[in-house]
């Protein structure tokens, strides 16, 4: 009879978490026709929220689909976010994966770590980010010029058109030194399309070796912190 008990018990909170799962998900067919394809509906540890991935983006719902809510879930004890911790698992690549031959490629030190990121000549906070990673050795960086601010396109081609990219890319970012007008082809186009293929809707969007993906600026501490974790 325990046994059964149990298996009762069992059933009925599977029932319960489908039965909310469904109503999710027919809340988002009916009230969002033109939402686009829902990756997936899970029941969340907080508040019965439930995440849906759609589309590229975490958004949630309560249990009966009557309410959306689109931001970030903090732990106010840890304040962590849990929001964002989601996004760096659900978006994780295969590093190896990347189409590396399209990035400008920087060896600092023995080069034995590895960091790709999106970045843009007109966003401030990749200027920071140059900033910081000049106090970051022993790593290899592809940085995958990703031109989404207003002229940023003509700025890209003439770095990535300069006899020395790399060069071309630390004087203008961290010296203020804007490369000379150059034309030639450019794989902009195919950045451009790889970025949106993993979901990168800002700049800087790290990608680290582990394939672990970080939107936004990192302090030198927090970059080392991160590379140490796919050190082999």
């Amino acid at each position: 009879m325990k046994k059964i008990a149990v298996l009762t018990l069992l059933f009925a909170i599977f029932s319960s978490a489908y039965a909310g799962e469904k109503e999710v998900r027919e809340s988002l067919r009916n009230n969002f026709p033109g939402i686009g394809k829902v990756e997936h509906v899970i029941e969340t540890p907080y508040s019965g929220l439930y995440e849906v991935l759609v589309e590229g983006q975490v958004v949630y719902m309560d249990e009966k689909g009557l309410y959306l809510f689109n931001g970030n879930i903090m732990d106010t004890k840890t304040r962590q976010n849990l929001t964002e911790e989601r996004r760096r698992v659900l978006f994780a690549i295969n590093f190896k994966d990347l189409p590396l031959e399209l990035a400008v490629k920087k060896v600092k030190g023995n080069g034995k770590r590895q960091m790709a990121y999106f970045t843009d000549p007109n966003c401030s906070y990749c200027k920071k980010l140059e900033q910081e990673l000049v106090k970051v050795s022993d790593v290899t960086l592809y940085l995958f010029l990703y031109p989404i601010f207003p002229n940023s396109d003509v700025i890209v081609r003439n770095v990535l058109c300069s006899a020395n990219p790399a060069k071309a890319w630390d004087d203008l970012m961290l010296k203020g030194i804007a490369p000379a007008d150059k034309t030639c082809k450019t794989s902009t186009d195919k950045v451009i399309a790889l970025g949106q293929k993993l979901h990168v809707n800002g700049t800087p969007n790290l990608i680290f070796g582990n394939g672990l993906q970080s939107p936004g600026y990192l302090p030198a501490e927090e970059l080392e912190k991160n590379l140490n974790q796919t050190k082999k």
